[in-house]
């Protein structure tokens, strides 16, 4: 059995997940956070690597996937486990991943000379072990590359110890809940400017609905109960290590009542010394 090796000098990141993920866009990433990136890296080589890297300040970022010879989700999650690795696995839902496939013309390398679906479903089966164990998760589905980047710095970026980056994503129930989201706030119980045919073609970032969403009742109370759940917790997740959380608000179509709780919110996070990012993603629709 091969011995745990110490990787506290020269951490090591495994990078896995489902092919048409982003994993090649991650690494690429991670080299600006200043780790020494390997792709598509055999997996009898890791023991050698780490061993050759210590003493350097450098981290270890090593992507693996289906590609990788010797690949294995039960190999994976033992060359993570022997060499004291964290796992960072890729996913994404099935439908973009056949688009992005379709659109650069690539083929699936489970599916050569199958159609693309098969091999997504394919891998999605083998990795299925593999992402249940991981220690990070990622969805890139709704995710831009400034998007990925921008958690991937939170999660790997030179940060001072403690420090935690929120981000603040307005969006509408009819398109579905985010799914990176740490923590999801329904606020369709405030007045909905919807229905005024002045505010309709407005959004939330104009004064006016502000200004109607806030003549309810019911909103001053709530944004004072958020934050008292937020002021707390917000600590503790930085102490347990978590660098990045993201906290979804959503209304009926994401263009009104979300859009200002979330500016509202962002001054107030701001305020108390937490770096606060803003996404309004349905907004424009």
């Amino acid at each position: 059995m091969t011995k745990k090796l110490k990787t506290r000098n020269s951490k090591l990141l495994i990078v896995t997940g489902l092919s048409g993920a982003g994993m090649s866009s991650t690494l690429k990433a991670l080299e600006d956070f200043n780790f020494e990136a390997f792709d598509n890296f055999p997996l009898a080589l890791l023991e050698p690597l780490v061993k050759n890297s210590k003493g350097n300040d450098s981290h270890l970022a090593v992507g693996v996937d289906s590609r990788t010879r010797g690949f294995n989700a039960e190999a994976v999650l033992k060359a993570a486990k022997n060499l004291n690795a964290k796992l960072l696995f890729l996913t994404c839902d099935e439908n973009i991943l056949r688009r992005r496939f379709t659109e650069t013309r690539r083929r699936h390398p489970l599916a050569k000379d199958r159609p693309v679906i098969d091999g997504i479903r394919r891998e999605r089966r083998l990795l299925w072990d593999l992402q249940s164990k991981a220690d990070i998760v990622l969805d890139t589905s709704e995710l831009s590359i400034h998007d990925l980047r921008r958690i991937l710095e939170g999660y790997f970026g030179q940060r001072k110890k403690g420090r935690l980056t929120v981000s603040l994503k307005s969006f509408g129930y009819k398109y579905g809940i985010p799914r990176e989201a740490d923590i999801v706030m329904d606020v369709r119980f405030l007045k909905n400017p919807h229905w005024d045919k002045k505010l309709k073609p407005k959004t939330g970032l104009d004064k006016k609905v502000a200004a109607y969403v806030e003549t309810d009742k019911a909103f001053a109370p709530f944004l004072k109960s958020l934050k008292a759940m937020l002021k707390p917790l917000l600590p503790r997740y930085a102490e347990e290590g978590k660098t990045y959380l993201t906290i979804a608000i959503g209304c009926t179509g994401g263009r009104h009542r979300s859009v200002h709780v979330v500016e509202t919110l962002s001054g107030w996070l701001k305020d108390m010394g937490y770096d606060a990012h803003i996404e309004h993603r349905d907004i424009g629709r």
